[in-house]
């Protein structure tokens, strides 16, 4: 699965300023929310339910919150780029700066959601690719980055 198919360049943030991993679930929620026409308060809970089960903070400074959630009838990407790292409790102890959301419509099968986690974690598992997201200076070039790979230019 390609990421432009999950993505859109709206849903880039760049700097997102958030206290911690519960303020960032919450806005996480909110926005998704917005943009679906969807009750924001019922994703953050979608998204707070699946972290009790684990943390998707993947590390390096990555977390991948993801959830499936009825209603939904196609895949939804957020990719968002915090002003400063938070804890959030990932597997190498390490504060999190770059947030992944992925939604799934419930009925879609189960492999499908995985090929979506499995595509957004290779992704993300490049260091050159998460240098230039660190470095990006606009949500366009973000974007242009995680759907199409967006070369080594200077941000």
């Amino acid at each position: 699965m390609e990421l432009s198919a999950i993505l859109a360049p709206e849903r880039v943030v760049v700097d997102l300023a958030v206290a911690d991993k519960e303020a960032l679930l919450a806005e996480l929620g909110r926005r998704a929310g917005a943009l679906l026409g969807m009750p924001g308060v019922a994703i953050t809970e979608t998204l707070e339910n699946r972290e009790k089960l684990g943390s998707t903070g993947l590390g390096s400074g990555f977390a991948l919150p993801h959830a499936r959630l009825d209603g939904l009838d196609q895949f939804f990407g957020m990719f968002v780029r915090l002003a400063r790292p938070i804890a959030f409790e990932s597997v190498d102890d390490q504060p999190v700066s770059l947030v992944f959301l992925l939604l799934s419509p419930s009925a879609a099968p189960a492999g499908e959601h995985l090929a979506a986690l499995a595509a957004i974690s290779r992704r993300m598992r490049d260091p050159e690719t998460v240098q230039r997201l660190r470095s990006r200076t606009t949500a366009a070039r973000l974007f242009a980055e995680l759907a199409g790979g967006g070369g080594k230019e200077a941000a």
